[in-house]
């Protein structure tokens, strides 16, 4: 057998969320025969690093990375002026006014790109798994024949970010889209770089879900409809606020629900303060982050989904993997997985509308059941992701 082709892929950590579980998903799948795969981190400690495969070197933490996981008064014992200023730089920019993820993104590179080197392996194809920093690391500091970019959600981004944007994706051989609509999406901005863009779908790796899937039975009301959501408690993007808020209207209509929500972030203390406001304890779990969400899709009556966008929306992928009955917001790319009263229900983007998918699926046991039976037609195999992605490293190694 030929050398091995040498892959780097960068994404910012291995947390419990959408993008690093298709990274993880991809990995396991690859062919460690053909590539030698090294992995590089912006923070460590992910619930999904123990699902690495063990051919894939992870790369050692960054200077800067690790400088400023470490307490404030240690980082400034240091006199490592260089860190210092980026820090304080990107720490009074993100003061100075409200921004978006792309925003934030932007003056965090701004801020502190001088503190990373140029990495010193050089690679045939470098990957940045994701948007924002690492698609301009993998520019500005890696060394390698050829780039490609995933683009794994619908990115806003503000006239004065699209250029600062446009720069780092018109020097990559390929941006890869993980749908028809995120591709289009992005070429509403860049239409000037629309033969760059391939998709390439996220792969749902089946096997391995069904069996974590088996792996414990948690405690779920035996006598009350179970309603799982799974994602960053963000009140943007994952629309956070319509979860909660839906809660507060299927109480007041008198509905015997509990409402489990598994994840972390930023918006946990707000969410807490409205469960605790609305006299919600008794109808809904904050369960916080777990490496093993499966089981609970496994037994829960329904899973729901509140997003405001999505690239694709892998939790809903999951819930159909396992069968499990769906409602959801009509979000920009929900009819890629979603046929309404076919495979689950789409409401409306607010907490009324939703209560009432709720509501009705719940008392209409006829559609439920429907539903139900057409997800267990549907395949569970992605084996066409794979096949995409070997023939786009081949496609790039042949042409250089």
């Amino acid at each position: 057998m030929g050398q091995k082709i040498k892959l780097l892929f960068v994404i910012e950590s291995l947390t419990l969320a959408g993008s690093e579980k298709s990274l993880i998903a991809l990995l396991t799948n690859l062919d460690s025969e053909l590539y030698e795969i090294d992995l590089q981190l912006f923070r460590y400690g992910g619930e999904l690093e123990g699902f690495l495969p063990n051919y894939v070197n992870v790369l050692p933490v960054l200077p800067y990375n690790d400088f400023v996981s470490r307490p404030f008064i240690q980082n400034f014992k240091s006199l490592n002026f260089k860190f210092i200023k980026a820090k304080l730089t990107y720490s009074l920019g993100l003061r100075k006014r409200t921004r978006n993820h792309s925003e934030i993104a932007k003056l965090y590179w701004e801020s502190v790109q001088n503190t990373f080197s140029i990495q010193s392996k050089k690679y045939d194809v470098a990957i940045a798994f994701a948007q924002g920093v690492p698609t301009f690391y993998v520019m500005d500091k890696v060394k390698a024949t050829k780039k490609v970019t995933w683009v794994n959600a619908n990115m806003q981004f503000t006239k004065n970010n699209i250029e600062f944007q446009r720069l780092y994706y018109s020097k990559y051989d390929y941006i890869v889209a993980i749908s028809e609509g995120t591709k289009d999406h992005m070429i509403n901005y860049f239409p000037d770089l629309k033969s760059n863009f391939i998709v390439i779908s996220n792969i749902i790796d089946s096997k391995s879900i069904f069996q974590m899937a088996r792996l414990y039975k948690p405690e779920f009301y035996h006598n009350k409809f179970n309603i799982l959501t799974v994602g960053r408690l963000d009140e943007g993007m994952k629309g956070m606020d319509i979860t909660i808020e839906t809660c507060k209207v299927l109480k007041e209509h008198g509905v015997n629900f509990h409402w489990y929500i598994i994840g972390e972030g930023a918006f946990k203390s707000e969410m807490e303060s409205f469960i605790k406001n609305n006299e919600l304890q008794n109808d809904v779990s904050l369960l916080g982050s777990t490496d093993n969400p499966y089981p609970f899709f496994k037994v829960a009556d329904l899973y729901v989904q509140t997003s405001r966008h999505e690239g694709y929306g892998r939790t809903i992928a999951e819930a159909r993997m396992l069968n499990l009955p769906i409602v959801t917001t009509n979000f920009d790319t929900v009819g890629l997985q979603i046929k309404h009263k076919k495979n689950g229900i789409i409401t409306a983007m607010n907490p009324e509308s939703v209560a009432d998918g709720i509501i009705d699926i719940m008392n209409d046991k006829k559609l439920y059941n429907t539903i139900q039976d057409n997800l267990k037609k549907e395949p569970k195999e992605n084996t066409e992701t794979i096949k995409r992605f070997d023939a786009m490293i081949n496609n790039l190694i042949s042409n250089n």
